[in-house]
């Protein structure tokens, strides 16, 4: 079965370290879309230039027909449409942090270690829409799973049938947020 994985959350949040876990517990991702790795590795730093190259293997992966998954902020986000059109099996993994000052610390933290780093003002932006941008990609998803990323990742809910199924007796506010936001 074609599967299409997303794997969303806010800059910082660690959506890379995220794959980095999935990939030695499932065996369908296939190719992985990470415009930050192909801005660093294939754009020479310019990240104009890794997003298109990211839009076109996505592109490539859906003529293809073959499982991919991307690294994603959801901002702009339509290629679950596409997927969903294309016969794909979506799934969503969402990493998820309570404030933005910790996503802006993990990245000043990523930047002092020689990684990447990301406008501030563009961090406050996504993090203001993170919830519609959740909401618009859940009706395409067959399954999705949310992870709390304060102190390793925690597994806090899920999306069922419709609605958002806490987990386990750890309850970040940023999960409590998104349901609020959902039965609104």
């Amino acid at each position: 079965m074609k599967t299409f994985t997303i794997i969303a959350g806010i800059n910082g949040t660690g959506k890379s370290s995220l794959t980095g876990v999935l990939k030695g517990q499932l065996d369908d991702l296939g190719i992985i879309v990470d415009a930050d790795r192909l801005t660093r590795e294939r754009a020479g730093g310019d990240s104009f230039r890794g997003g298109r190259l990211a839009v076109e293997r996505i592109r490539s992966c859906l003529a293809k027909g073959v499982c991919f998954t991307q690294e994603t902020t959801l901002c702009g986000f339509t290629t679950a449409r596409k997927a969903s059109a294309a016969g794909y099996r979506i799934r969503l993994f969402y990493v998820g942090l309570n404030t933005l000052d910790e996503c802006q610390a993990r990245i000043r933290n990523r930047v002092s270690r020689g990684g990447h780093d990301i406008p501030a003002d563009v961090v406050a932006r996504r993090f203001a829409r993170r919830w519609p941008a959740v909401a618009e990609v859940l009706p395409y998803c067959d399954e999705a799973v949310f992870y709390d990323n304060y102190n390793g990742f925690v597994e806090v809910a899920e999306y069922r049938n419709g609605e958002l199924l806490l987990k386990g007796d750890y309850r970040p506010d940023w999960i409590l947020e998104l349901r609020d936001y959902l039965n609104t």
